[in-house]
């Protein structure tokens, strides 16, 4: 490679959910010479594309990076599967499809702790409108009166980013809906308005029933850009800075491994860092940019003495409550026979329907954990079916699970790296349940979960608790056992914060660049300063719109 070869205007680490749409939107202008950079291969393993092809994308080494964190108190003690996206379109290219915005609160929250109201709800709608086309608006406006009516309002259409209605629907999970109403959850059709409250069928990024990812929204209708290039199996094993006459830091470019050989890449530009909540403090730590005690114990040079590199982690703990029924049909007898499985397969063959287009979740609801919250706090992800653990055979009886997550935790992890060697995967610590706050909402939430069991929409199928476990009934007992049936859901952010200038705990600048090092900018869910209310996989690409039009109009 000579030096014209390896020298672009702006180069993107990361082909995930920020990093495809920063691809696209950065190139749009054939003036300007784009790299992007992934770590993983291209999307073209077909369990990427057919929706229930998560189960054999996670904790698979083709598509997942294949993380653990460590041991967690909160967790007595357990270490989990922390999965994260390795290939084009990253984690939107094995989750679990759920399109979901957060709440309007959410971002006039970050608006106030940025001090740019460009992060308010008002203007991040229009970012995620900018790129949305949803299928509430497939059949165009009224004829009579020109008016798509709140939908339009709400949602974009044409855009690259596909929103459409699961292709499913189950018995148990309809009474579920009922038992909620009854509870007091209102029935939504829509948690994407900016209040999300409600119970409803979630809406899933799929197209006519397959799996749409980032890949396929951003990068491969301009791929043949020829001011584009795209290049898979590179990892980047750190930044490269020099100092100007001054002292100030620039980021110049990356060192690269691909294809059993090290190079150097150039932005004459800037270079923007998309590798997520995980891998975006990795690489900065790795480069010099993080807590110098931290980078001094694995040999590496301190650039920038920036503690909070790498702080802040935020993430959603799901509590799988588990229950037994009857008289119905769910997934642990519809896939554990033969012709069950036969049926699956043809219906989704011939149809693009029924379970193998399924999302992990199909139900959800949003609620408060209590009557003193202000707005809803917690989140059901509402399956017909159960297992001990992801990824393990699902039960030999008919049951379903209802989990339940809070969607503003107080606890705070971390993520820092192992050793200065790039392959290495950090050390993730999550601290779930660290805080006496997140014991409370666990606790008040599986007892909200029994409430709503216990309704008589659920009667019929003679609910029966199997996990936790009608016996633990205390704060401390249910606490104890949200620690041993919890998991992940998949949804870290916040290790490279934004900020406002005088704000020391923020790594990012409200626009997102790093301060203290001019070049460089972080657009990823580590941008996060709080959690969305919510999943964040399309906040994630709200937040890669808004970055590229600050980009190009700096530029």
């Amino acid at each position: 490679m000579t030096d014209a070869e390896g020298a672009f205007d702006y180069i993107v680490i990361g082909g995930g959910s920020a990093g495809c749409l920063m691809a696209n939107r950065l190139s749009a202008d054939p003036a300007n010479r784009v790299l992007l950079l992934e770590a993983g291969k291209a999307d073209t393993y077909l369990w990427i594309h057919i929706p229930v092809g998560y189960l054999y994308c996670i904790g698979n080494p083709r598509a997942d990076w294949m993380y653990k964190t460590e041991p967690d108190r909160g967790l007595n003690g357990r270490s989990l599967l922390y999965p994260r996206g390795k290939t084009l379109g990253g984690c939107s290219s094995i989750n679990g499809m759920i399109y979901m915005r957060g709440q309007a609160r959410d971002y006039d929250n970050w608006a106030a702790l940025t001090g740019e109201p460009e992060w308010n709800w008002e203007n991040s709608l229009n970012d995620f409108k900018a790129h949305e086309d949803h299928y509430k608006l497939d059949d165009g406006a009224d004829p009579a009166t020109g008016d798509n009516g709140r939908f339009s309002d709400m949602h974009g259409h044409g855009g690259e980013w596909r929103i459409e209605k699961q292709r499913l629907r189950w018995d148990v999970l309809d009474s579920f809906a009922e038992a909620a109403e009854a509870q007091g959850i209102a029935r939504t059709d829509d948690f994407n308005s900016g209040d999300n409250a409600g119970v409803g069928y979630f809406d899933v990024n799929q197209r006519s029933g397959w799996r749409w990812n980032t890949s396929k929204a951003f990068l491969r209708p301009v791929k043949d850009r020829p001011n584009l290039t795209i290049w898979t199996e590179a990892h980047v094993e750190k930044l490269t800075l020099s100092k100007g006459d001054d002292g100030a830091l620039l980021c110049t470019g990356a060192r690269v491994h691909r294809a059993g050989e090290a190079r150097h890449v150039t932005a004459r530009k800037e270079v923007i860092l998309s590798a997520g909540a995980v891998n975006s403090p990795q690489v900065l730590q790795l480069s010099g940019i993080g807590p110098a005690q931290l980078l001094q114990e694995h040999g590496i040079e301190v650039a920038l003495d920036q503690p909070f590199v790498g702080e802040n982690l935020q993430d959603h703990l799901q509590i799988r409550a588990v229950f037994k029924v009857k008289g119905t049909q769910t997934m642990n007898t519809l896939a554990n026979t033969l012709v069950g499985k036969a049926k699956i397969g043809l219906e989704y063959l011939f149809k693009r329907s029924g379970p193998m287009s399924m999302s992990p979740s199909q139900l959800g609801a949003f609620t408060r954990s209590d009557p003193s919250r202000s707005h809803a706090n917690l989140e059901y992800h509402v399956q017909p079916l159960s297992l001990e653990a992801f990824g393990e055979d699902l039960h030999d009886f008919p049951a379903m699970t209802v989990s339940v997550c809070n969607l503003n935790p107080t606890s705070r992890g971390h993520v820092r790296i192992a050793s200065g060697n790039f392959r290495d995967a950090p050390k993730i610590t999550p601290n779930y349940l660290d805080t006496a706050d997140d014991r409370k909402v666990a606790a008040d939430s599986l007892r909200q979960v029994r409430e709503i069991m216990a309704q008589p929409a659920m009667a019929a199928y003679a609910p029966e608790e199997f996990k936790p476990g009608v016996q633990y009934q205390s704060d401390d007992d249910l606490a104890r056992l949200a620690g041993d049936i919890a998991s992940t859901i998949f949804h870290p952010v916040g290790t490279v914060k934004m900020g406002r200038a005088d704000d020391p705990t923020a790594v990012l600048d409200p626009h997102l660049r790093v301060k203290g090092v001019a070049g460089l900018r972080v657009v990823d869910a580590s941008v996060m300063p709080e959690i969305t209310s919510g999943n964040t996989n399309s906040p994630t690409i709200m937040i890669a719109e808004k970055a590229a039009g600050w980009i190009l109009s700096d530029q």
